[in-house]
C-alpha cells in the first residue's frame, strides 16, 4: 500500500479538534466506558508522563496518578472515539518530553513546579468549519419581445 492511502485513512480517523497537551500538564480524561449493553463515562486525572506521535492520528498520551498509594498509568490515544474529553487543569515547567523519573519518586520530589497558563484559552476547542457548498445564485435576465 502507498503512503498517500495511509495517510487519507488516517486523516479521515483524526479529530478535527484537539487540546494541546503536554507532557508534565495535569489533565482530566473522560473516557467512554462499555460495561455490558451500556456506556459510561469515567474520568481519569494525572500527570501526562509522555507524549507520542503528536501530529499522527495515532497520537498518545500516557498519564500517571497515584491511587490508595499505587501509581497507575494509563495511555489514550488522542483521536480514539472511545475519549471523550481531555481537559488541562494545571501546567507544569518541565524540560524533557518523557517523565518516566517520576516513576521511581515519591512525596515532595514528585512534585513539578506550576506554570502560569491561561487555562479556558488552551481547553478551548477550535470550532470545526463544515463544508458546506456555496449557495449559487441564478439570475435571469427578462428579454422584451
Amino acid at each position: 500500500m502507498s503512503f498517500s492511502i495511509l495517510k487519507k485513512i488516517g486523516d479521515a480517523q483524526k479529530k478535527h479538534a484537539v487540546v494541546d497537551v503536554r507532557s508534565g500538564d495535569t489533565v482530566k480524561v473522560t473516557q467512554k466506558i462499555k460495561e455490558g449493553n451500556k456506556f459510561r463515562s469515567q474520568v481519569f486525572e494525572g500527570v501526562v508522563i509522555r507524549t507520542d506521535r503528536k501530529d499522527s492520528h495515532t497520537a498518545r498520551i500516557t498519564v500517571r496518578k497515584i491511587a490508595s498509594g499505587i501509581g497507575v498509568e494509563k495511555s489514550f490515544l488522542i483521536h480514539s472515539p472511545l475519549v471523550e474529553k481531555i481537559e488541562v487543569t494545571k501546567r507544569a515547567k518541565v524540560r524533557r518530553k518523557n517523565l518516566t523519573y517520576l516513576r521511581e519518586r515519591s512525596g515532595k520530589s514528585a512534585r513539578l513546579t506550576n506554570k502560569d497558563f491561561d487555562r479556558a484559552a488552551v481547553n478551548a476547542l477550535p470550532e470545526v468549519e463544515a463544508n458546506e457548498p456555496a449557495e449559487v445564485v441564478e439570475t435571469t435576465e427578462a428579454t422584451e419581445a
